[in-house]
């Protein structure tokens, strides 16, 4: 096992991984940016690195000033957490070239799955069902409307080198595929360098499930059960469950065989996700695979008892895995919702500010994961979220009242501070959602009763087009929504593309000094 691990991510995923390190005995380093210098990881890391200003592109995206602050530290490895460099494939191969061991897949792995046209291929070769559509990339338009025509509208193109909702548009009609076309390519160049698309059928009202994964260095691997991750807006979850609900034992058995059958069938290692979507005939079809931990990781452990950290850390260490399949045995229903300093009634615009109260919620078999306290100061620099509540059940019910106890109980305030809180008490209200039986279209069809015109009102003209309701990694046309802060989405380069790093602007090293008696987290 190491002996020191570097962690290159800030808020509750770099404590989440801090804290399975010091569990296993794992001396801890973090690296921050001038405006995380007083949080709760560089409290309690045993050495801390400043590597940049408040811009995640000269701090958390700084591959050359995270690789000097391992070495300064004498770290031996590297855990990306999630977003940022997690699965950003030049990163890991520089983190080799430096002696680091990345906490992830190989980057050959990550540089081949990264790319959405080269992992279709994969794992169409593997043998698993794909949206009907182009498996390479369509370069030019008239290829694009051969291939809609084939399968039929509505369609969705796609970039290649897309990721976090970023680089798609649904096209409804042949009209305006050219110019869907043209604008895709253009987006997709700009935010990855990368201007390939891909064409496929666009699923309407589908479901998003998705398997977690574990494999080893050796050919090992097993899955944990699936997740249902369909309440999203713009294609950011807000609360996930596991296992998926109202889809046959069969059909969610025979999804899990079949990610891990991809999966090793790739060479992948490490803790992964294959997303799907299901339609309602319970048909799936793969969309993508994460090469990283998931935010939404605390749902399988809850119903699988198995920490996935301690486990990315094992298998990173080069340990066979722990666990035979026939071991792994889920239990009960878990459900988390993401808490975002954000405003729901502006359109999820996030609401940045000090935390005067924060008072997270307890009792049995709930779970806060959170660096927020009062006092911190909710910056604009990053995502948005603050905590993740996480509780378990013996069913589903039981589970779901729980959440909104727990919510009930969760005290968050400050100047000009929103969360998502109240949305998501709407959710757990609806009917559809509470029989299980919701898909993709959930959060847009709550939003739009808000929107729903007073009959006394005048009339107001109707839009060019309604925004539909979009399967995750499917993004709705024109979407009239503030940015949703992509910062740790964005990868430090093109993928494939090599990123000769910038020197670092001189890491600041501290090393934590002994804690006060009676101080906590």
């Amino acid at each position: 096992m190491f002996d020191k691990v570097l962690i290159a991510n800030r808020g509750e995923i770099a404590l989440r991984v801090l804290r399975a390190c010091r569990e296993l005995g794992i001396r801890t380093a973090v690296v921050y940016s001038a405006a995380d210098a007083e949080s709760a990881a560089v409290r309690l890391a045993d050495q801390a690195v400043r590597i940049g200003p408040a811009a995640s592109r000269r701090s958390y995206l700084n591959a050359a000033a995270i690789v000097e602050a391992a070495r300064q530290v004498g770290a031996q490895a590297v855990h990306p957490g999630y977003g940022f460099l997690s699965e950003d494939a030049d990163f890991a191969e520089i983190c080799a070239e430096n002696g680091l061991t990345f906490i992830g897949p190989p980057p050959e792995v990550m540089a081949a799955l990264a790319d959405k046209s080269s992992a279709r291929a994969l794992m169409s070769r593997a043998g698993l069902p794909l949206p009907a559509g182009s498996v390479q990339p369509v370069a030019t338009v008239d290829a694009a409307v051969e291939v809609a025509a084939g399968i039929g509208y509505p369609v969705i193109v796609k970039a290649a080198a897309g990721g976090g909702g970023r680089g798609m548009t649904v096209v409804w009609a042949p009209a305006d595929l050219p110019r869907a076309y043209a604008k895709t390519r253009a987006a997709a160049l700009a935010a990855f360098g990368d201007d390939r698309v891909y064409v496929e059928r666009y699923l309407t009202d589908a479901r998003h499930v998705e398997v977690q994964v574990l494999c080893d260095a050796h050919g090992n691997g097993v899955h944990l059960g699936t997740r249902d991750c369909s309440v999203q807006r713009r294609h950011q979850k807000l609360v996930e469950e596991a296992p998926a609900p109202a889809l046959s034992a069969a059909t969610l058995d025979t999804i899990a065989e079949t990610a891990l059958r991809g999966a090793l069938a790739v060479g992948f290692t490490g803790a992964g996700t294959l997303e799907f979507l299901v339609d309602a005939e319970e048909r799936f079809h793969f969309l993508e695979i994460n090469c990283r931990i998931q935010v939404e990781h605390p749902v399988t452990e809850m119903i699988t008892g198995i920490d996935l950290v301690h486990e990315q850390l094992h298998i990173a260490a080069g340990a066979p895995l722990r666990w035979r399949q026939d071991e792994i045995r889920p239990h009960g229903v878990a459900v988390e919702c993401r808490v975002n300093v954000e405003d729901p009634d502006r359109g999820f615009a996030p609401t940045p500010g000090r935390l005067e109260r924060f008072v997270p919620p307890g009792g049995p078999f709930t779970r806060v994961d959170t660096h927020g306290r009062p006092g911190y100061v909710v910056g604009p620099h990053y995502d948005s979220l603050l905590a993740k509540v996480v509780v378990w059940a013996p069913d589903r019910e039981l589970a779901l009242n729980r959440l909104e106890r727990a919510l009930d109980e969760f005290e968050i305030g400050g100047p000009g501070v929103r969360t998502t809180i109240p949305f998501v008490r709407r959710v757990l209200d609806d009917a559809a959602f509470r029989k299980g039986r919701y898909t993709t279209g959930l959060v847009d069809r709550l939003l739009a009763v808000d929107l729903s015109p007073d009959p006394a009102a005048p009339t107001p003209a109707p839009p060019e087009q309604a925004a539909p309701s979009a399967p995750p990694g499917q993004a709705a046309p024109d979407q009239a929504a503030p940015p949703a802060a992509p910062e740790q989405d964005a990868p430090s380069a093109p993928p494939g593309q090599a990123a000769a790093p910038r020197p670092p602007a001189a890491p600041v090293t501290a090393t934590r000094p002994p804690a006060p008696a009676g101080s906590s987290a």
